[in-house]
């Protein structure tokens, strides 16, 4: 069968999503994800926002490894 409603959240808006990326400067990328960056909130593409995630993601896993070596010191 197909799937008539694929999609259908991304037609309402202006361009059907589709527009410049505040980040990586791309041209015609859907930028449907909204992301805080240097204190304004902008709209992203699918690579950036998945960019800024493994960031956060390392980020707060050499930050709970960091956390955890000082642990046993102060016990």
């Amino acid at each position: 069968m197909s799937k008539s409603h694929r999609g259908t959240g991304v037609r309402t808006l202006p361009n059907h999503g589709r527009g410049t990326c505040a980040i990586c400067k791309k041209d015609g990328v859907k930028t449907l994800y909204e992301k805080e960056v240097d204190g304004n909130k902008v709209k992203i593409c699918k690579i950036c926002n998945a960019t800024l995630k493994n960031k956060e993601r390392k980020a707060a896993k050499v930050a709970a490894a960091a956390s955890a070596e000082e642990a046993p010191a102060e016990a």
